[in-house]
């Protein structure tokens, strides 16, 4: 039989996973989906279940000299309504979901599901996002790139909780978030687009690219992006079928319910030729 544990602290939390493996639940707005049960009410879950979002040292937005920190069972629309929330996590969530969805869902819960078409991974893989993750017996810092290792797949360990989520101040000039999905709102991902460029007198001083739903995690490759610093926009702008050239063998997206490869690979490259051009 299946149990449940609701901790009253963080303090709480970590000692009873130090002793027992629980599947943890924030908001369960993609959980529920993944474990729905057609024969009887009750959620079909295959392990133990502790709850989390009750904790409020798992909450709060504080803004400090030069980060950003969030916690991970922030809900998804204090987030946005949050006026220290980077513009560009702000206009991804925008377009997560129903209102009612981020309501309930948390940025922690997003970067744990580790989908493809997770939308919040794109930006936070763009801002260089930093996961603090806490255990009973120590507290460590990750890097969201290596936290997250395949489809489903994250370097957390039984014991351990995602705390907060870390982000750089930048102030970039130009950035923008694009989602196409199956309809207008409310839509799970056929492909996903973040860039960003930072312009200092006509010179390009930061340049970022990330894509989702087009590989097993977020497609970012700060290599390429740092062949263009110190160019200037023009440069940038006729170098843009190469640039495109570049990303072309990383962008392998896959024949689902929800798309065709082909589709999701020329849309992607399309959009970040009109990011470039709108430069």
């Amino acid at each position: 039989m299946v149990e449940g544990y609701i901790p009253t602290s963080l303090s709480d939390a970590l000692t009873e996973l130090a002793n027992h493996p629980y599947r943890l639940v924030a908001g369960g707005t993609d959980m529920l989906v993944q474990h729905h049960n057609l024969k009887t009410l009750p959620i079909n879950f295959k392990q133990d279940v502790m709850y989390i979002a009750n904790l409020s040292e798992l909450q709060g937005i504080q803004e400090e000299e030069e980060f950003i920190t969030i916690g991970a069972c922030e809900p998804l629309e204090s987030i946005l309504e949050h006026p220290a929330t980077p513009k560009l996590l702000k206009d991804t969530i925008l377009e997560m979901a129903s209102p009612a969805i981020r309501h309930a869902g948390t940025l922690g819960g997003n970067i744990a599901n580790a989908s493809p078409a997770g939308d919040s991974l794109v930006p936070l893989y763009l801002m260089n996002a930093m996961l603090e993750i806490q255990s009973k017996d120590r507290t460590r810092r990750v890097d969201i790139k290596e936290f997250i290792t395949g489809v489903r797949k994250i370097a957390l360990e039984p014991n351990e909780i995602i705390t907060k989520i870390i982000l750089d101040k930048i102030d970039f000039t130009k950035a923008t978030f694009r989602k196409v999905g199956p309809r207008r709102s409310d839509a799970i991902s056929k492909l996903s687009f973040a860039g960003a460029v930072t312009i200092q007198d006509n010179l390009v001083m930061d340049f970022r690219i990330a894509f989702g739903s087009v590989n097993i995690t977020v497609v970012r490759h700060p290599e390429i992006e740092c062949q263009f610093i110190t160019k200037t926009v023009q440069e940038l702008k006729q170098n843009k079928e190469h640039i495109v050239s570049l990303y072309r063998e990383y962008i392998r997206p896959i024949d689902d319910q929800r798309s065709n490869k082909e589709y999701r690979k020329q849309v992607s490259l399309n959009l970040l030729r009109q990011f470039i051009d709108t430069i």
